[in-house]
């Protein structure tokens, strides 16, 4: 075991899974002799050579492009986008190629190959660099959205991502990147992609988040248990594929339902959580459920992100709301 925070953690199962697989290419903006923006990467040119890990042109659907031709031809490319909200050049690549050629080809072509993105606000960045647009991408079929919270989940889904045959966008939540350190295992584990977490039992309500804001949700379930709310909590780890078995189970015993994310409201996974409850709990339910998300706006630059981001007393006030109604 070792103390690793996130980031740690990406490194550290990229060097080991690179070591292990000849066949894995890791590249993109600035992640080679830098060792990316945020040095998720670094060390890895030095030990693998600049044929295995170097830098791209500024270029995102060249950089997808290109991934989608090695995975093709029996490479496993594990691509970054340096901020997710860079990744709209590339939208034609993943949505239009990389998502489709497993039903293009009828089966003769998979695609092995990983996305990686940090994502999501909190860190007074500039435009373009604090979008959480995961639900554009869990909208569409032969692609596999991942966004883990901890340090352990981070290297068993990421492992599971790099062995998968299909695409996976692996969105990484930067605010909580060096957050804390958790134990993770040296040896080789991996965790179901598609599969969610109940990090928590509880008898009165099901909260369901995801990424960034597991640590916010953990320290309202602290302030809800001091007046003897009882919360059921459930970290959702993949958004496509959804684990709707997990949630409908959970709701089916709380009777109530709240998600909990940072991405705008509209069109969003809380709304798709929400219709998987109607549809599996209906019967079961003794409050409407409902949702704690990011506003319908552009993410604010630096000086109005806080209004933006969703902090503990949020979630405390609206769980409460429900579990009184």
């Amino acid at each position: 075991m070792a103390l690793m925070n996130i980031l740690n953690t990406i490194n550290h199962t990229l060097d080991q899974e690179m070591e292990r697989d000849d066949t894995i290419v890791v590249y993109g903006e600035d992640v080679g002799h830098e060792g990316g923006v945020f040095r998720a990467t670094v060390g890895l040119q030095k030990k693998y050579g600049k044929e295995r890990c170097f830098d791209s042109p500024l270029a995102e659907a060249g950089i997808v492009g290109t991934a989608i031709g090695m995975a093709i031809n029996g490479l496993k490319p594990i691509v970054e986008i340096q901020f997710s909200g860079f990744i709209l050049p590339a939208v034609n690549q993943i949505i239009g190629h990389a998502a489709r050629m497993r039903n293009r080809s009828r089966g003769k072509y998979h695609l092995p190959m990983v996305i990686r993105a940090p994502y999501g606000g909190g860190i007074r960045a500039l435009e373009h660099h604090s979008e959480s647009i995961e639900a554009m991408f869990a909208h569409i079929p032969g692609l596999k959205v991942v966004i883990p919270s901890t340090p352990y989940d981070t290297k068993g889904l990421l492992l599971a991502a790099i062995r998968d045959p299909d695409p996976v966008l692996f969105l990484e939540p930067k605010r909580i990147y060096r957050a804390f350190k958790q134990e993770v295992p040296e040896e080789d584990y991996t965790i179901p992609i598609g599969k969610a977490k109940i990090v928590k039992e509880g008898k009165d309500v099901t909260v369901v988040s995801y990424g960034a804001l597991m640590p916010q949700v953990n320290e309202a379930v602290k302030e809800l248990e001091k007046e003897g709310i009882s919360v059921e909590v459930i970290d959702l780890r993949t958004i496509s594929p959804i684990d709707k078995d997990t949630i409908i189970n959970s709701v089916k015993k709380t009777g109530r339902f709240v998600a909990v994310h940072e991405a705008v409201k509209s069109f969003s996974v809380s709304a798709e959580l929400i219709s998987i409850v109607n549809e599996g709990a209906f019967l079961y339910l003794e409050a409407p459920p409902t949702r704690i998300t990011g506003f319908d706006i552009t993410v604010p630059l630096p000086r109005g992100e806080h209004h933006h981001m969703i902090d503990s007393a949020r979630i405390v006030a609206k769980v409460k709301e429900v579990v009184k109604f």
